[in-house]
């Protein structure tokens, strides 16, 4: 299965839903708390061009907020 990272903060309710949805889908993610991991802000940042969050990295792709379909998509759910 493709390998998922999501750049999040803890008070982000569409972080909190977009990790909800990949649980229900049993689709592992790596979560990185962009608010006290600054290594991490960083690479969000260089990545996505933005602070926003949720940012998915789903292969090699870029997903900017909680976009399930484009996220069902890549994952092939």
């Amino acid at each position: 299965m493709t390998k998922v990272k999501m750049y999040s903060t803890p008070t982000c309710g569409y972080c909190n839903m977009a990790k909800d949805f990949l649980e229900e889908k049993g689709v592992e993610v790596e979560v990185f708390d962009v608010s006290v991991d600054e290594d991490k802000r960083k690479e969000l940042v260089d990545k996505s061009g933005q602070m926003g969050v949720p940012v998915l990295e789903i292969g090699d792709e870029i997903v900017i907020g909680f976009d399930q379909s484009r996220i069902s998509q890549l994952l092939n759910l």
